[in-house]
């Protein structure tokens, strides 16, 4: 039990949206791929909760409430990051400017996070370079 956290690259598909994406293409084949896995990072999933709300705000997006009925949730609810989103995250990583964030389970970010968060950060570049789209998701 705890904060489970994914980055994916994803082929584009004309049903793709800032959150949400195709999992299967036309012809069968799977059409995105895991390219981060964090467990118990919560200061990462802030920042993105940020962003996403943030998104949300700007598209209209309601999402789907929280379990309060309050409010949109960030639980299970991929969020489609752009190159700016990954240039802004690498900037906020490399000046340990991620928000400190708790939650029930979500544990505590580790110094040797960071490492892991610029890894993600450079292979989420190359994927956008070779055509991919980038969604980060979480479970908690």
């Amino acid at each position: 039990m705890g904060l489970d956290q994914y980055a994916y690259a994803v082929m584009p598909h004309k049903e793709n949206t800032d959150f949400s994406f195709e999992q299967i293409n036309d012809d069968g084949d799977e059409s995105y791929r895991k390219i981060a896995q964090w467990r118990k990072h919560p200061d990462l999933h802030g920042w993105m909760e940020s962003l996403f709300n943030k998104k949300a705000d700007e598209k209209n997006y309601e999402g789907k409430p929280d379990s309060f009925g309050k409010g949109r949730s960030f639980n299970c609810q991929p969020l489609r990051m752009t190159f700016q989103d990954l240039m802004d995250l690498k900037k906020a990583v490399i000046n340990a400017k991620l928000p400190h964030t708790v939650g029930f389970f979500f544990g505590e970010s580790m110094p040797e996070d960071r490492e892991d968060d610029l890894k993600f950060i450079e292979d989420a570049i190359k994927a956008i370079i070779e055509g991919m789209e980038i969604y980060y998701d979480s479970w908690w």
